[in-house]
C-alpha cells in the first residue's frame, strides 16, 4: 500500500507535471470507486490544474473552474497506483482486466488510476472542499508537521492503552503511516509492536517520537525525484524489517521474524525489539510484550 512517502512523491509529480494544463476528459472506468456523484467527474472538465497536495494517504488534485475550486481526492488503497502519460492515450478507454479505474486527460499527457488484484478499495471523489471526504475530514495530525509535537505524541500514547503498532496506523490519531512504515519505525525505535502505549517509559517515548520523524523524512529523500514507475522498487530497498522475514536484520544480523494475520502481516527484529523472544504468531494468542 502507498504510504506517506510514497503519497508524497506521487504528489510531486503530479504536480510538476499537471499544473497548469487544462483537463480535457475525465473516464471513469471502475464506477465502484467513484464515491461520488456532485459534482460528477464531467465537471473537472475546461478546469485548470492549480496543484497538488496530500492529505495522510489521500492524494488531492486541486483545480479552478468558472464557478471555483473543484477537488479529484483519491486514495490508492493496498493495490492502487498513478501512472503518468506523456502523450494522452486516444480513445475512451476500457476497464476490466487492464486494472485501469480512471483516467484524466489533459492539454498535454494524461494520467490513470490503477488498481491491480480482485480486491477494489481505490475511493475517487470529486468535491469542492477536501473536507468533503469524511475521512479525510477525520484525519489525525499529519506526523511531518509542526502540529506533531512530543506533547501532542505523549496525548496520543495515553488517551488508551493499546498496541503502539496500532496507535501508529490509526489515521484518526497519526495520518499517513500504514503497517510497512509502521514496522519500520517500532524497528528503528527498537520498541515491539505489541507493547501497550502506556506501558513506554520516557524514553521509549522519545525514541519512538523521534523514529516517526527520522524514518519518514528519510523515505521521503529517497523517493525525491524518481518516477512514479520506479517508487515501488525504492520502498522495497529501503526496508530493514518490512517484507524482510527469514532475512538479516542489518542492525544486528538476527533473523527477521514475521506475526501472520488474516491479511496482512508485520515484521520485527526479535533481537532489537522483543528480547530476543519470538512473538506468537496467531491473532488471538497470548501475545508477548
Amino acid at each position: 500500500m502507498p504510504e506517506l512517502p510514497e503519497v508524497q512523491a506521487l504528489v510531486q509529480v503530479l504536480g510538476a507535471r499537471a499544473t497548469g494544463r487544462v483537463v480535457r476528459a475525465v473516464h471513469v472506468t471502475s464506477f465502484p470507486a467513484l464515491k461520488t456523484y456532485d459534482p460528477p467527474p464531467t465537471a473537472l472538465v475546461g478546469a485548470t490544474v492549480t496543484g497538488a497536495s496530500r492529505h495522510g494517504k489521500w492524494l488531492d488534485l486541486t483545480t479552478t473552474t468558472d464557478d471555483g475550486e473543484l477537488h479529484l481526492v483519491f486514495h490508492l488503497a493496498r493495490a492502487g497506483w498513478v501512472r503518468w502519460h506523456a502523450t494522452a492515450p486516444t480513445g475512451v478507454p476500457k476497464g476490466g482486466k487492464s486494472g485501469l479505474a480512471a483516467r484524466v486527460v489533459l492539454d498535454e499527457g494524461a494520467f490513470d488510476l490503477t488498481e491491480a488484484g480482485t480486491k477494489k478499495s481505490l475511493a475517487i471523489h470529486v468535491v469542492r472542499d477536501p473536507s468533503d471526504v469524511e475521512r479525510v475530514a477525520t484525519l489525525g495530525v499529519e506526523p511531518l508537521s509542526a502540529e506533531f509535537t512530543r506533547e501532542r505524541f505523549d496525548e496520543l500514547l495515553d488517551a488508551r492503552n493499546q498496541q503502539v503498532k496500532g496507535l501508529l496506523r490509526d489515521q484518526g490519531a497519526i495520518a499517513g503511516i500504514g503497517n510497512a512504515y509502521s514496522d519500520e519505525i517500532l524497528h528503528a525505535a527498537r520498541i515491539s509492536p505489541f507493547a501497550l502505549t502506556r506501558s513506554l517509559d520516557a524514553d521509549a517515548r522519545h525514541q519512538l517520537y523521534g523514529a516517526v520523524g527520522g524514518v519518514l523524512d528519510a523515505a521521503i529523500a529517497a523517493a525525491a525525484g524518481r518516477e512514479a514507475s520506479e517508487l515501488k522498487d525504492a520502498k522495497r530497498a529501503g526496508m530493514a524489517v518490512h517484507g524482510r522475514t527469514g532475512q538479516p536484520c542489518p542492525r544486528c544480523g538476527d533473523t527477521v521474524a514475521e506475526v501472520s494475520f488474516a491479511d496482512s502481516s508485520l515484521q520485527y527484529c526479535p533481537t532489537c525489539q522483543t528480547g530476543g523472544k519470538r512473538l506468537a504468531d496467531r491473532r488471538m494468542s497470548k501475545l508477548l510484550r
